[in-house]
């Protein structure tokens, strides 16, 4: 019935005026909240309005280590925002439930908790976010040690052209993956948590290799879960944040270039209705008629972080047109817990990118979102 009513809703527009943002941000967190209920202290994956054969259920999925990694951040963070410390304790509770299901070499496992132990490299670089900012928090040693061994593993398992072939996860295709910038990323953190080189020389290797693998005009080659010749926004903006944030942190201006180039040319593809599309070509052209609504999101937060350090207000108002677009889609007075401050895969919800779903990590780069947005659009008042 939940399924028929999203269908119906989206067949019919799918979107409402939206409320003001710190509505849309409580409302996407405490979503958060019960998806940590469903699952134990890891995050449940998504709510699937229908049956999904891998999953051999609906409603809740199990935990997902990979999300619940870079979930933790968000949690610190929102924690500060509202000044509310149920959000640190739960997000410290998520960091040591990492702990609990790290496997024995260091890595994080592919897929959700019950799925075949199989370690996963972009699974591990993502949960070095969760550890280092837990460390940082509370001074734990017992996030430093967790962190070590993976950053470990990650050094480990990497080609010396700086690419990473081995241990890919079992749920993608395999091959090399140009958005491991991002594992990169979530290495330079686990080296400023930990004081080790090695895991900074190890990031910028694999940043110099897919600085090779993107085209003049911004795109990347090698760039998504299943077809590389229409990524998914997602996986772009993955590898955008990768290539920006590696770039700040090292003080590295190639590296910034290389999101800028990408972010720039995604700009005039936003649609009249805010949405972005869910694929891309080789050309920048729209490659779906759906959107990927996570990585609409990641766009936003790449064009406000640029906009942040110096970028023209173009970015700052692209990004608001599609959080605007975001917060129209999310329904918040839902009788389902499942649904209601929830972000959907995809809009509308039977669009190929997680059909049928509401992903955690949508919710969490939503909430990323909404919250840089409204610092900074409050600094620019202050200044005004």
């Amino acid at each position: 019935m939940a399924a028929l009513k999203v269908t119906l809703r989206d067949a019919l527009g799918g979107v409402t005026t939206p409320e003001g943002p710190a509505v849309h941000l409580d409302a996407a967190m405490s979503w958060l909240c019960r998806a940590q209920d469903a699952a134990g202290d890891g995050v449940a994956r998504s709510y699937a309005l229908r049956f999904q054969r891998a999953h051999g259920r609906q409603g809740w999925l199990a935990a997902y280590p990979e999300t619940t990694g870079y979930i933790i951040p968000t949690f610190f963070d929102y924690a500060a925002w509202s000044d509310n410390d149920e959000y640190r304790r739960r997000a410290i509770g998520m960091a040591q439930w990492e702990i609990r299901v790290q496997m024995d070499s260091g890595a994080v496992q592919g897929g959700v908790i019950g799925f075949p132990l199989t370690p996963a490299v972009f699974n591990t670089g993502q949960v070095l976010f969760g550890w280092a900012r837990a460390f940082r928090e509370t001074g734990a040693e017992q996030f430093r040690n967790a962190l070590v061994r993976a950053a470990d593993f990650l050094v480990d398992a990497q080609d010396a052209d700086g690419a990473w072939r081995r241990h890919g996860s079992n749920y993608a295709r395999a091959g090399v993956n140009v958005y491991d910038v991002r594992t990169a990323w979530g290495l330079l953190e686990a080296a400023r948590a930990a004081g080790d080189a090695r895991y900074e020389e190890a990031a910028a290797r694999n940043l110099d290799f897919a600085l090779t693998r993107q085209q003049e005009n911004g795109w990347f080659a090698e760039c998504c879960l299943a077809d590389d010749t229409r990524p998914l926004l997602h996986t772009i903006a993955y590898t955008m944040e990768g290539f920006l944030e590696a770039g700040v942190l090292l003080h590295t201006p190639r590296y910034i270039e290389a999101a800028r180039r990408a972010a720039a040319a995604l700009l005039p593809t936003v649609r009249p209705d805010g949405s972005l599309s869910g694929c891309f070509d080789a050309e920048w052209n729209p490659a779906a008629s759906w959107s990927c609504l996570t990585g609409n999101a990641q766009t936003a937060i790449v064009w406000l972080r640029l906009f942040q350090l110096g970028g023209p207000r173009e970015y700052l108002d692209a990004a608001g047109r599609v959080t605007r677009f975001l917060m129209s889609t999310q329904d918040l007075t839902s009788g389902d817990a499942g649904i209601r401050g929830g972000i959907k895969g995809a809009h509308p919800v039977w669009g190929a990118y997680a059909p049928y779903e509401y992903p955690n990590w949508a919710a969490k780069f939503f909430v990323d979102a909404l919250m840089l947005e409204a610092t900074l659009r409050r600094a620019r008042s202050a200044t005004t």
